[in-house]
Parts: structure tokens; C-alpha cells; sequence
């Protein structure tokens, strides 16, 4: 394990999801370091097996040791779902996903005990999120709704777009009709989606965005460890970014949502690890 505080944290998703986790990140952990790898070339992760999340996975904690990490961020719902626990197993690092810190609030937020998950299709089939919830409460009923369309949509920067209206429409209806009363955005795409859910659940619905609650959970991760960095540096020293293709796409998409601008962003052949 690098006992290094000022050492930079290693954050990682299918491509420019974990961005809303880096921004939490950067904005509750503030002199904390990081180095970002978005999997551009392989994404999305939600309709793949969970030997090949596992396998992606893997090459990519390899390369974050190589930045000499103190500690990794699953900001991928689907990775943290299909291959966080194989992964802890097998690396000295504290490593920490995004599951388990969204459902826990969900849980303390529900009224009437009917809590929605929208996730990829591997999150919704893994039934973890279910399994977390339930551990906590049994008596609260999950409903699970399938996205599979809103990462590309992201990815695409449609947030707006009047397809993607009709898109979110379609899948948050039958969540509707069940009367849920807090809804996980169990992908970490779907925080940018957040106005657009907003509009359409109303305000009775309670919005649960995991990378938030991440963020809280690595700060007192690290504080236990005695890992915290009490070193200042430079916005532009401090954060590192790296992706697997279309590193103009991910640059432009990052300085959109990010409080920091990118200047660049490095491609690496990930598979060579």
C-alpha cells in the first residue's frame, strides 16, 4: 500500500460517468490528487459479462498502480457491482465503489419503504443494490429499471435532447406506477440526467446521486487510514486524466461539468496492461 498522503487517488469508470464522482471529489476532498481513467474505447460496460468487466477492470487498476495510487474509486456502477469484490481481494490498496454509499442513503431516505434503482443492465441483474438495501431494511421493496440507452446518450452530450426526454419518459413510468418515493441514480452517467429526472418524477420523489455520497465515503476512508493529503498543490498539478480513445471528445465533455478546465487528457493503450 503507498502510505503516501500526498499521493493521488485513482478514480475509474467505463468513460465520462465518474466525472460526476472526480467533481464530488474535487469538491469535498479539496487538496486530495487524482488521476482519472475514463474507458473511452470500450464503453459502456452495462452490456458486458462480468468476466469481461472483470478483466477491463483489472488492466485498469494495474495502470493506476503504476501512477502510484494511495487508493482506487470504482466510479463505475457495473464494475462496482460485477468485479469490486474479486478486485479487493486481490490488490493492497483500499479500494472503494460506488454501490454500497448510494444505497445506504437510499435506505435512510425512504418514507414509504418503495425505493427505485435505474441502472445498466449488468447493476439491475447483479441485484446488489437490492441485496445492500434489503440487508438494512428488510421490509423495503426495490424496483429495478433497466437504462440501457442513457449512457450513450451521455456520452453523446444529448442531455437535453428532445430523444432523450422521451427516452426517460418511457423507462421512469413504470417506477411511477409503483409509488416509489426515492430513486437511486445507480449509474454514475445518470447524475447528468438529474433536471431531466427531476422534471418528470416531481418533487416528491427524493434523487439519491451515489457519487456524492462516494466522495463522503472516501473522505472518511482516508481519515481512518490516516491517508488525508496535507499538502497543497495547483488545480493544475493536482488532477491527472486519462482515457482509452476520443481523448478530444472526453476533454470537451470533462471541461463542461468539471470546476477545473483540462488541458489535455492522454490516451493509453489500456489492453497493454
Amino acid at each position: 500500500m503507498n502510505s503516501e498522503k500526498n499521493a493521488p487517488i485513482g478514480v475509474f469508470d467505463s468513460g465520462v460517468g465518474g466525472l460526476t464522482v472526480a467533481r464530488e471529489i474535487m469538491r469535498n476532498l479539496p487538496d486530495e490528487r487524482i488521476v482519472y481513467f475514463g474507458d473511452t474505447a470500450r464503453v459502456p460496460y452495462g452490456s458486458k459479462s462480468k468476466a469481461t468487466v472483470l478483466r477491463y477492470s483489472r488492466q485498469i487498476v494495474r495502470f493506476l498502480k503504476t501512477q502510484k495510487v494511495k487508493a482506487i474509486v470504482v466510479a463505475c456502477n457495473t464494475a462496482s457491482a460485477l468485479a469490486l469484490d474479486t478486485i479487493e481481494e486481490e490488490i493492497d490498496l483500499p479500494i472503494l465503489g460506488v454501490v454500497r454509499p448510494g444505497a445506504s442513503v437510499a435506505v435512510q431516505a425512504t418514507h414509504n419503504k418503495k425505493i427505485g434503482v435505474i441502472a445498466t443492465e449488468s447493476t439491475i441483474h447483479s441485484n446488489l443494490y437490492q441485496t445492500l438495501i434489503q440487508r438494512e431494511d428488510p421490509e423495503i421493496t426495490v424496483y429495478g429499471k433497466a437504462c440501457p440507452l442513457f449512457v450513450p446518450l451521455v456520452e453523446e452530450g444529448w442531455t437535453k435532447d428532445s430523444i432523450t426526454v422521451e427516452v426517460a419518459k418511457r423507462y421512469l413510468a413504470e417506477l411511477l406506477e409503483k409509488d416509489i418515493d426515492t430513486l437511486i441514480m445507480g449509474c454514475t452517467h445518470y447524475p447528468l440526467l438529474r433536471t431531466l429526472l427531476r422534471r418528470i418524477l416531481g418533487e416528491q420523489v427524493t434523487l439519491v446521486n451515489p457519487a456524492y455520497e462516494t466522495s463522503q465515503a472516501l473522505k472518511r476512508m482516508l481519515e481512518e487510514l490516516g491517508l488525508e493529503n496535507d499538502t497543497h498543490c495547483p488545480a493544475g498539478e493536482k488532477y491527472q486524466f486519462y482515457a482509452s480513445d476520443t481523448v478530444e471528445k472526453f476533454n470537451a465533455f470533462a471541461n463542461s461539468i468539471l470546476p477545473y478546465d483540462i488541458k489535455t487528457t492522454k490516451q493509453i493503450p489500456i489492453e497493454e496492461y
